[in-house]
């Protein structure tokens, strides 16, 4: 069965927990102020769309192709990202809550997190290379044979990184940071 294809469409406020989006093909749509919290959304395909301010969290992403997404003042917890479909992948996240959410395996490439709650977020085994964590809280997040070249955590706080389980080389990070990759090895560092 074919999908419809849906294009330069708005949703404005739609509730989406009740009645499911339809299955279809989305491009160049904008999903504004939308409630998808443990909704289904799997098996959908995303194209050039925008989400604000709307709440995704817990919703089953399995299979969802997100291709040029953009994610503004969302809520997206408990988000399992690896199972979406990974051919193409590409989304920005700014002022997003991802708390809880999990990267685990995915190669994203010049990923930019901006001003996001990342609360025990799961990044084990990405390839995050030349990544952005721009203004992000990164408390209990959990880097784990993560590959995190060029990565850039000048702004981002609340980190803690094991140099020795993944990759840093030529990544940026504050002389504050700096804090967060020593923190297995229980120094008292002073001012």
């Amino acid at each position: 069965m074919d999908k419809p294809f849906i294009t330069d469409q708005t949703y404005v406020s739609k509730d989406f927990t009740g009645n499911q989006l339809a299955k279809g093909d989305y491009e160049n749509c904008v999903f504004e102020g939308c409630n998808f919290a443990d909704a289904y959304l799997d098996n959908q395909n995303f194209m050039d769309c925008e989400f604000i301010d709307c709440n995704l969290s817990n919703a089953n992403i399995r299979h969802t192709t997100f291709n040029e997404i953009s994610f503004s003042h969302c809520k997206m917890v408990g988000l399992k990202f690896e199972d979406c479909n990974t051919f193409l992948i590409n989304f920005s996240f700014n002022d997003c809550n991802l708390n809880y959410s999990s990267f685990y395996g995915l190669k994203l490439l010049n990923q930019q997190f901006v001003s996001c709650k990342m609360v025990e977020a799961d990044f084990t085994e990405a390839t995050l290379k030349n990544a952005i964590f721009d203004d992000c809280d990164l408390q209990g997040a959990i880097f784990s044979r993560t590959e995190l070249e060029k990565a850039d955590f000048r702004t981002a706080i609340n980190f803690v990184i094991d140099p020795e389980t993944s990759n840093l080389k030529k990544a940026h990070f504050s002389k504050d940071g700096v804090i967060g990759l020593l923190k297995k090895y229980n120094l008292t560092i002073e001012p």
